[in-house]
């Protein structure tokens, strides 16, 4: 004959097992202590003691130890198929902007965890320079960008700041070379204007060595000791140097990463993209 347990027996077991104290699991279950402990009690009716108690806490015999771990996997399973059951299934398509720099760092792991949550939904992706990318958010040929700006006034939601450093190759020597060779993704690059003003500052003679849009290009040269770059602190690749103050190039500005959406009514697809962007920033904020 089956026999089904009691999910809400469990999630008390649960809590009280990782607060070791009764009043602490009801005060994070919203349940009085009597019904925590009733609750114990029931289950301990059915597998025999769970915890030894003391004046200061509970803690788990070798029958609460084997059952916790199960019951962990139980509670999680219990939780993904309620959700599965009650959350709307979300389909449509999203045009997403964003800078060549941010795809395959910052933005790579929230597409990824978006998209195993939504796999209905088609996301289209438009990999452009900023001020490009602005434009066509401003016509509303993309539904959301990422846009890297100079702070200040924006039309767009600040997500984060970093920091614009220089980049260099591992022990290369391309930053001490007369002009300084210097490699941008695009003429358009959101941080060529503010490069060249600190170059200007400094009187320091520099040269384009490669400008083609290519962020792998720019990658390469770089990777090569052919030139130095400026990118931001959270996309920088792990083989690369971030130069020191001592390398004798003038400091640059940080720049906000803002995310912009035209004017009017969101699809509720494109919608949750932007709050599951806000949701998951916090963990690219290397460089602020």
């Amino acid at each position: 004959m089956n026999r089904n347990l009691d999910i809400t027996l469990l999630r008390t077991f649960v809590a009280v097992a990782d607060h070791a104290s009764m009043t602490a699991a009801g005060n994070a279950l919203h349940l009085t202590q009597s019904t925590v402990s009733q609750q114990i009690a029931r289950l301990e009716d059915l597998s025999g003691a769970l915890f030894t108690r003391d004046r200061r806490n509970f803690r788990l015999t070798a029958t609460g130890e084997r059952l916790l771990a199960k019951a962990r996997r139980l509670l999680t399973l219990n939780d993904e198929l309620w959700s599965d059951m009650t959350t709307k299934v979300m389909d449509g398509r999203i045009r997403l902007g964003a800078p060549y720099d941010l795809v395959g760092t910052w933005l790579a792991p929230i597409l990824k965890n978006y998209a195993e949550n939504h796999p209905l939904v088609e996301i289209s992706l438009v990999c452009a320079a900023s001020p490009e990318l602005l434009a066509s958010t401003t016509e509303g040929a993309i539904d959301l960008a990422l846009i890297e700006e100079p702070l200040g006034p924006s039309r767009g939601e600040c997500l984060t700041v970093d920091r614009l450093v220089w980049v260099g190759a591992k022990a290369g020597t391309a930053h001490l070379k007369t002009p300084l060779p210097v490699s941008m993704v695009a003429e358009t690059c959101a941080f060529r204007p503010a490069v060249l003003q600190a170059l200007s500052e400094r009187n320091l003679a520099w040269r384009t060595i490669f400008e083609n849009g290519s962020i792998d290009a720019t990658t390469a040269t770089v990777r090569s000791d052919l030139a130095v770059t400026a990118w931001l602190a959270s996309t920088v690749p792990v083989d690369l140097d971030i130069l020191p103050p001592d390398a004798g190039l003038p400091e640059l500005p940080s720049f906000a990463i803002n995310l912009h959406m035209p004017n009017g009514h969101a699809s509720p697809a494109t919608t949750e993209f932007a709050r599951h962007i806000r949701g998951n920033v916090t963990h690219y904020r290397h460089g602020t």
